[in-house]
């Protein structure tokens, strides 16, 4: 059996804060959120943007980068969110010419 990718996600919910988590099934876990199955901070907060995802190949490296998330201001991650996101995007602009 296949080890299942490890990922860190931030969600803003419909009240404008950020809900970061760990998850090794993104598509499941996301839909636990939307059901109000998810985290008890998320209930009654969708719907949701998933703002940030990335991936990690061990569990350990996944939920350290999940602390080291918790530990910013809401500036900082705005600041990440912005910075990954325009690094998507130069991606897939690369992957056009």
């Amino acid at each position: 059996m296949a080890d299942k990718e490890h990922v860190v996600y931030i969600l803003k919910c419909k009240d404008n804060t950020l809900y970061t988590g760990y998850t090794n099934d993104l598509a499941r876990r996301l839909r636990m959120h939307e059901e109000g199955k998810g985290a008890k901070y998320t209930r009654g907060r969708g719907p949701f943007e998933v703002e940030f995802v990335k991936a990690f190949v061990t569990k350990e490296e996944a939920m350290q980068h999940e602390y080291a998330i918790k530990q910013l201001s809401r500036s900082q991650k705005d600041q990440m969110i912005r910075l990954n996101k325009e690094e998507v995007k130069r991606n897939e602009h690369s992957k056009e010419l």
